[in-house]
């Protein structure tokens, strides 16, 4: 399969101009996405671009990541509903050279054949006066093209500022401007920037008579109709600190049956042979939810790491009885929280254990693990009461030396149930 064909077997490409297949096909091509700053971090929405850069990079072809340092300062109104909220330009900045670290790790920036270039539009926009522009830019795109584009039509009954109906017109210009510096002739993105980017294509043929070339990858959403990459807490991160590598494994491994099928072709590299392979046998067993298991090591290596991607599974490992108390023990305070993130938590003071307090009195009276203390001896009694994933057999006096990182006891009551104890 060519790259374009590899690319519609796995579902992204959705709209495509005329001859872009062919200009792959014949030669050497530079193509860009560009990448919007309006956090200091990436999310899994973005991981759809980043993707189809790495699969551009690794078909032979060289990809430019850009970030939008300029049009970041005006808003896209894509897919917008109301005008976006402007950001300083120090934030800008910051999250500017965050998301340029980013990309860093998914493409070979040192390649001797395709290097992928990194570029920043603030580097061509910082100097060019409003003037220049409407004269040299403004003047080959008449209002009604630029009214006729869905980004602007959705937005005429609620209303669009001059600064978000110009997008198009700086994006636009962001595609002549690598046509002519980079030879860049393929640009590339998300379906709600159809618009923008043929807008691109149009400024380069008014503009200098070139060609070029645009294709779009589907919107992401999940089966039912809901947000792709959004949980209860917000966006999925690509960032460590605002999406730990466990939350992140859990996102994947808790898909849909549907849903995996489907992003496993997207957000991997797996072969379309060894793909339908897995949907097969998945198919046989939907139980033990090989799909997802795959899918959830295949983007957690990529994104984060091997060594984040097992401890993940360790740790999860634990809600379902399989932990033992050294996995715990192993485990930094934010990964501990994040797997029992939901479970019911009572504090005490860490004096209380100091001087020793017994198991049944720790539960039953210092807490409410068990409505009495006769019920905490029944369920010891009956071999259902594990504290830190260690069985309970009597009735034992508990110290601060059990505590997992100097303030917690994990409860277990019988299989499934537990209760975290915050000593402070």
């Amino acid at each position: 399969m060519n790259l374009i064909q590899e690319l519609q077997w796995r579902g992204m490409v959705q709209d495509i101009m005329p001859g872009t297949e062919e200009k792959l096909l014949k030669e050497k091509t530079i193509g860009y996405i560009g990448f919007d700053p309006t956090a200091d971090s990436l999310h899994i929405g973005s991981l759809v671009q980043i993707i189809l850069l790495m699969h551009l990079q690794r078909a032979g072809h060289q990809p430019v990541a850009l970030v939008g340092g300029a049009t970041g300062m005006v808003g896209d109104p894509s897919g917008k509903s109301e005008e976006r909220n402007l950001l300083s330009e120090d934030i800008l900045n910051h999250n500017v050279k965050c998301v340029h670290n980013q990309l860093e790790k998914f493409l070979d920036f040192t390649s001797t054949s395709n290097p992928a270039i990194m570029a920043n539009n603030y580097d061509w926009f910082k100097d060019m006066g409003f003037l220049t522009f409407i004269r040299d830019v403004g003047k080959h795109l008449t209002v009604n093209y630029m009214m006729s584009k869905d980004s602007v039509k959705k937005r005429m009954e609620t209303g669009i500022s001059f600064t978000e109906f110009s997008y198009q017109l700086l994006q636009g210009y962001d595609f002549f401007w690598l046509y002519k510096n980079k030879n860049c002739h393929l640009q590339m993105g998300g379906a709600d920037q159809w618009g923008n980017m043929t807008t691109g294509a149009e400024l380069i043929r008014r503009m200098c008579g070139g060609e070029a070339f645009s294709f779009t990858t589907p919107l992401i959403t999940k089966a039912d109709g809901g947000k792709f990459g959004k949980t209860e807490k917000g966006n999925i991160w690509l960032d460590a600190a605002k999406t730990s590598p466990y939350e992140f494994y859990q996102f994947w491994v808790n898909v849909s049956d549907e849903d995996a099928e489907r992003y496993i072709k997207i957000f991997t590299f797996i072969s379309k042979e060894e793909i339908d392979t897995l949907i097969a046998q998945h198919k046989l067993e939907p139980h033990m939810r090989l799909l997802q298991t795959r899918l959830a090591k295949e983007v957690t290596c990529m994104v984060h790491s091997e060594s984040d991607y097992n401890t993940s599974v360790e740790a999860s490992q634990i809600l379902f009885g399989k932990g033992t108390k050294e996995m715990l023990e192993k485990m930094d305070e934010n990964l501990f929280l994040s797997v029992f993130e939901g479970v019911p938590q009572f504090n005490i003071l860490k004096s209380e254990l100091e001087q020793g307090i017994l198991i049944t009195d720790l539960l039953a009276v210092n807490t409410q693990v068990f409505p009495s203390k006769g019920e905490a001896r029944k369920m010891i009694q009956a071999g259902g009461l594990s504290i830190n994933k260690e069985k309970v057999t009597e009735d034992i006096s508990l110290n601060s030396t059990g505590l997992l990182n100097g303030k917690f006891l994990l409860i277990q009551k019988g299989k499934k149930n537990y209760y975290l104890i915050k000593a402070e």
